[in-house]
């Protein structure tokens, strides 16, 4: 049975309502807990039925967001465990608290160990509206560091407007920019740091689309280019080779329908995200410490324990497939 929580937090992560990785992992694992509290199953059976409706129900909302798979299977972890019906709802909203707890102290680490990478006299570029980037903003003012930011615009959904209020009620110095304008101004910039919503066991990064064309621009004019993103962002199912599945979203996003409708020959496209390759990334800041890109599978293996058992047990991978 769905109830209001999940249903209501499922539509609004599908709709933007509820955006950015942290936020939505977030908000899935205190559904989770919800849907907990509330179920009227009878016993142990039901209850798991239950509970993994409202995991796929979630899972189904936004492809590219592993945070999402990764809440849910250190929420969900529990139930293989549990004996009793009592066991398992305790578990799983202990297992949710746990997890909603160490998310929003992670932005928090990674603001510390981000901000030891910004000096004074820094120009620094952010793309889309990131906690975890702009918790190294915030946290390098606040030690007093002085430095200079530039935030894009963040088309279609203009994220970027987010952006600029936070770092504005921060009193940090900030320039607006369009997109289109990242590289005329990329001469200025001593440092870019974005956020990320993937991140694959080679170290590639998913994030806002513009990441990638921001990256390619960094690169050419040597500047120096960090991921903030939690350890809940690396995307496990990337070890065995699958790809992360980019979103397209509605085309009304960026041109009204009624001009669409005149316009017989013109189709939108419009992908939320793209990739970046890992030779464009510098590091990669996590609530563990930075790593290069390359280390992304020790984040994945021994900070997400996703063993080879999870693998079999979750993805249908078997020893007996490969004989």
């Amino acid at each position: 049975m769905e109830f209001m929580v999940l249903a209501d937090t499922a539509e609004k992560i599908r709709s933007m309502e509820i955006r950015g990785a942290g936020r939505i992992a977030r908000a899935a694992a205190e559904a989770l807990i919800s849907q907990a509290r509330e179920s009227g199953a009878a016993d142990l059976p039901a209850f798991v039925k239950d509970m993994n409706h409202a995991a796929d129900l979630l899972l189904a909302t936004r492809p590219t967001a592993v945070s999402l798979p990764n809440a849910i299977h250190q929420v969900m972890g529990p139930l293989a465990h549990a004996h009793s019906i009592d066991e398992a709802k305790d578990e799983v909203i202990r297992a949710g608290e746990k997890f909603v707890l160490a998310s929003l102290h992670a932005v928090e680490h990674i603001g510390e160990i981000g901000a030891r990478h910004i000096r004074n006299g820094d120009v620094v570029l952010t793309h889309c509206n990131s906690e975890a980037a702009l918790a190294c903003l915030f946290e390098a003012h606040r030690q007093g560091t002085d430095f200079m930011v530039f935030a894009t615009e963040v088309r279609p959904l203009n994220q970027g407007v987010i952006t600029i209020k936070a770092l504005d009620h921060a009193g940090i110095e900030t320039n607006f920019i369009v997109d289109s304008a990242v590289r005329y101004f990329m001469k200025e910039i001593d440092m870019v740091i974005v956020g990320a919503d993937a991140i694959t066991v080679n170290g590639a990064i998913v994030n806002k689309i513009g990441t990638s064309q921001i990256a390619l621009a960094a690169n050419e004019a040597r500047v120096r280019m960090l991921v903030a993103a939690e350890t809940y962002k690396f995307a496990p199912r990337t070890i065995l080779g699958e790809l992360i599945e980019i979103e397209e979203r509605e085309s009304g996003e960026v041109l009204d329908e009624a001009m669409l409708r005149n316009l017989s020959h013109v189709r939108v496209r419009n992908p939320a995200f793209d990739v970046t390759p890992a030779d464009y990334v510098d590091l990669i800041v996590t609530e563990e410490g930075a790593i290069p890109p390359q280390m992304a599978y020790i984040i994945i293996r021994d900070y997400l324990g996703w063993g080879i058992e999870e693998f079999h047990k979750e993805f249908g991978v078997h020893y007996h497939d490969q004989e």
